[in-house]
């Protein structure tokens, strides 16, 4: 099995030793490269060639979320899985929104940032439950409809109300594409896939397309 290439970007020289020595504790991971800003991110992935870039958020200079978004753009293919000590939900939506492939908070256990890396490589967006949770604390669990939402019938549990095409822009949502890309995904119009945009953020009881994307990756979408 080729382990997992991995380079990392933090400002604190202890903080990547000890990544360092944790990633090469637990196997299949190597770690090639390191910055201390992320305005040097991009240098560091032509340099090193990694599978998977862990980012910090908070970093003088050019901070997490900016490098994150500018990494992305120049190279769309590359796993930046987040891991900052920020349990915050307003942190979690940036990290996402400049396009982090995952977010973990860097008191997890050491085979929990692992996984989350392996994770990252393989095509999956790790985030930690935590803060997940912080954000949607009773996001599809209960059985009782939550105030704006489009329960129809409120003992049928939530997740079964979303079937069908719903389903399916869900699930394409919660992977990052926008609502033209869906369209030509589904074979439908744009305006169709706003319609059930609108219906599902409605039923989840959620504002914005993070929060609906967080809640499909917690139940399975």
């Amino acid at each position: 099995m080729t382990a997992v290439k991995v380079a990392l970007v933090d400002d604190h020289p202890l903080v990547r030793a000890g990544l360092a020595a944790l990633l090469a504790e637990v196997g299949g991971i190597v770690v090639v490269g390191e910055a201390s800003d992320g305005g040097d991110a991009l240098a560091l992935i032509e340099r090193t060639r990694p599978d998977v870039l862990l980012m910090d958020l908070s970093m003088p200079g050019t901070g997490g979320v900016e490098a994150t978004g500018i990494v992305r753009r120049e190279h769309p293919e590359l796993a930046v899985l987040i891991v900052t000590s920020s349990h915050a939900g307003d942190d979690l939506r940036a990290a996402l929104a400049a396009g982090a492939t995952g977010y973990v908070v860097k008191d997890a256990e050491p085979a929990e940032i692992a996984a989350a890396v392996h994770a990252a490589a393989r095509g999956r967006r790790p985030i930690d439950p935590r803060v997940t949770h912080a954000l949607l604390p009773d996001a599809g669990r209960a059985s009782a409809p939550r105030p704006g939402a489009d329960r129809g019938d409120p003992d049928e549990p939530l997740d079964r109300l979303l079937k069908g095409r719903e389903a399916e822009v869900l699930t394409l949502l919660a992977r990052g594409l926008a609502n033209k890309q869906i369209a030509h995904e589904l074979g439908i119009a744009e305006r169709t896939v706003k319609v059930h945009v609108g219906s599902i953020f409605r039923r989840l009881g959620v504002g914005d397309r993070v929060s609906a994307a967080l809640w499909a990756r917690e139940n399975g979408y």
